[in-house]
C-alpha cells in the first residue's frame, strides 16, 4: 500500500492521471457495453483510458472524439486459420487462441503504457482471462473482469455438451475468473450463479442507454430515410409491398421518403406509411430468426383473413391501391434487421421464398451514428435473444428503451429483470404470441404507446466510476491477495483516487 501511494504522489507531482485499460478480444465497434465503459472512465472517472480489441465496425464517434479514449487495434492473424478445412477444425481451436494470447500478451505488455486497472469483456473466456490476469500480474495492476455471459455455454452450442474442447474451457473460465481482483455481471440471476456454483462475487450493473440513444425529432428522421431511401426501396426478394409502393417515387427528390415527406419547412409523417419494426441480430443460433420469419406469415394472413381477402386477391392489385395513397386499417410492416453474423445469408435466402402480401424485409448494417436514430425513428422493437446460459441480457432492449421505443421480447428465464410487461415491453414464446403483439386492438402499432420504457434510476455511465473507487489495487507484490469466498480482502481504489 506504501508503494500504492507513493505512485499517487509521484503522479500527482508530475501532473499525471489515473490509467485503465479496457479489453475486448473482440470487434470494438460491435461491443456497446465497453465502449460505454470507456466512455464512463474518461468523462467522469477521469482517467486515460486505453482500449485494445479488433477492429472491423467504427465505434461510436463520441468514443473516436474523446482524447482520454486511445484505441489500439490489434491486427487480424486469424483470418488464415478460418481458411482451413473442416477436418482440420481441432488445429484451428489449438491455434487460434494460442496466437490470440501472444498477441495480447504483447500490446498489454509492451504497446500500452501501464495502467492501474484492467477491465475485460467475457466471453470470450480463452485466451482472454489468462493472458490478462499475466499483464495485470506483471504490471501490477488490478484485474476487474465485466461478465456479460459464460463463454463455455457459447462454445457448447457450437461443439456440443459432451466437447472434451468445452471442458477445457470451463476450467479455465472459471479457475481464471476467481483469480480477479473484482467482477461486473449484468443480471442477479448470473451475479447467484458466479456466488454459488463458481465461488466469485459480483457486482450487478444493469446496462442501461447513454444521452445518444433517445426519441428521434422528425427532422432526424426526414434525413435518416432520406440516407437510407435506396437500401429501403431494394427488396430481399424480387417484389414486395414497399418495393412497388414506391416505385411512383423512383425519380423523386430528397423532400419524400418511404415514410416521410417535406412541404417547405414541414416535415410530416406519411398517413399510408408502412409500420417500421427493428430487430438488432448477430446472426447467431442463440436467436431464432425462424420466429419472425413465422410471425409475420401470420401476420400476413390474418390481416388478410380479418379484410375478408381470400387468397385470389391479387397483390399486384393491393400494391396498386397502396401506390395511390389508400389506407388500410392494420398497416403494411416493414421490418429492417440490423447486424452481422454468421446465418445472415441463410435467413436472406429464407425471406426470399416468402410471398407476403403486407410484409417486407430489408437487412443492413448501419453506423454508430445512425443506429440509434433508426431506433429513435421506429415503431416497435423486436428482440430474438434467448441466450446461451439464460443467464444474460440482451442490451438492444436497454438501446431500444432509451430510443422511447416498445418492445416485443423473447421470454426466457430472466429477461424479467429487463423487460417488465405492459410497463415497458412485451414478452412471446412463439411465433404466434409474437403475431398477436403485431396485431394491436386499434390496428395500429401506435396503440403500444402507452408502453414505454421506465426511468432508469442510476445509469451504467453514472454507476461505474463508483464501483472502481470501491474496488481493490492489485498488492504488492501481487501474489498477496487473499480472494475468500468472493471476498477481496485488501486496499481499496477510493484510496488511490481520491
Amino acid at each position: 500500500m506504501n508503494e500504492i501511494q507513493g505512485k499517487r504522489g509521484e503522479n500527482e507531482k508530475k501532473g499525471r492521471r489515473g490509467r485503465a485499460c479496457v479489453v475486448v478480444l473482440g470487434d470494438l465497434g460491435r461491443s456497446p457495453r465497453m465502449q460505454y465503459h470507456a466512455l464512463s472512465l474518461a468523462r467522469q472517472a477521469s482517467l486515460e483510458v486505453d482500449i485494445v480489441a479488433y477492429g472491423g465496425s467504427q465505434p461510436h464517434i463520441a468514443v473516436l472524439s474523446q482524447p482520454s479514449i486511445h484505441i489500439h487495434i490489434m491486427p487480424p492473424w486469424l483470418v488464415i486459420l478460418e481458411g482451413l478445412p473442416k477436418m482440420l477444425r481441432p488445429i484451428r481451436l489449438l491455434l487460434k487462441p494460442l496466437i490470440q494470447f501472444f498477441m495480447l500478451l504483447w500490446f498489454l505488455c509492451v504497446k500500452i503504457p501501464s495502467p492501474d486497472v484492467f477491465i475485460v469483456q467475457n466471453p470470450p473466456s480463452v485466451p482472454t482471462l489468462v493472458a490478462v490476469k499475466w499483464a495485470s500480474s506483471l504490471r501490477r495492476s488490478a484485474f476487474i473482469i465485466d461478465w456479460h455471459n459464460f463463454g463455455y455455454t457459447l462454445l457448447r452450442l457450437s461443439l456440443g455438451r459432451s466437447s472434451r474442447f468445452v471442458s477445457v474451457y470451463l476450467w479455465f473460465e472459471k479457475r481464471y475468473g476467481k483469480m480477479a481482483d473484482g467482477s461486473l455481471c449484468v443480471t442477479k440471476a448470473m451475479q447467484h450463479e458466479l456466488a454459488q456454483n463458481w465461488g466469485i462475487r459480483a457486482t450487478v450493473l444493469y446496462d442501461q442507454p447513454p444521452e445518444f440513444f433517445r426519441p428521434a425529432s422528425l427532422e432526424e428522421k426526414h434525413e435518416l430515410f432520406c440516407r437510407l431511401d435506396k437500401n429501403l426501396c431494394e427488396p430481399i426478394g424480387v417484389r414486395d409491398c414497399v418495393h412497388n409502393g414506391h416505385l411512383r417515387m423512383q425519380n423523386h427528390e430528397l423532400n419524400e421518403t418511404l415514410l416521410t415527406s417535406q412541404v417547405g419547412s414541414d416535415i410530416f409523417l406519411k398517413p399510408n406509411r408502412p409500420a417500421l419494426v427493428v430487430s438488432s441480430t448477430s446472426w447467431t443460433p442463440d436467436e431464432d430468426f425462424g420466429l419472425l420469419l413465422e410471425a409475420a406469415v401470420m401476420y400476413d394472413r390474418r390481416v388478410a383473413a380479418m379484410l375478408n381477402e381470400d387468397d385470389s386477391t391479387n397483390e399486384e392489385f393491393l400494391w396498386k391501391e397502396i401506390s395511390q395513397e389508400k389506407q388500410y386499417l392494420y398497416p403494411r410492416l416493414l421490418f429492417i434487421i440490423t447486424g452481422k453474423g454468421p446465418e445472415k445469408e441463410k435467413y436472406e435466402e429464407k425471406i426470399r421464398r416468402l410471398h407476403l402480401k403486407r410484409v417486407a424485409f430489408r437487412t443492413m448494417w448501419l453506423s454508430a451514428e445512425d443506429y440509434p436514430l433508426l431506433l429513435g425513428s421506429a415503431d416497435l422493437g423486436v428482440c430474438l435473444h434467448t441466450s446461451s446460459s439464460g443467464l444474460d441480457l440482451p442490451m438492444k432492449v436497454v438501446d431500444m428503451f432509451g430510443c422511447g421505443l416498445p418492445v416485443c421480447a423473447v421470454s426466457y428465464s430472466c429477461i424479467k429483470e429487463l423487460v417488465k410487461v405492459e410497463k415497458n415491453g412485451l414478452l412471446f414464446s412463439s411465433s404466434s404470441e409474437l403475431a398477436d403483439e403485431l396485431l394491436p386492438p386499434g390496428g395500429k402499432l401506435e396503440d403500444h404507446s402507452s408502453i414505454r420504457r421506465s426511468p432508469p434510476s442510476l445509469t451504467s455511465l453514472m454507476q461505474y466510476p463508483m464501483y472502481l473507487k470501491s474496488q481493490p489495487k492489485a498488492p504488492q507484490p501481487p501474489h498477496n491477495a487473499m480472494i475468500n469466498d468472493g471476498q477481496i480482502h485488501h486496499s481499496s481504489y477510493k484510496e488511490v483516487y481520491e
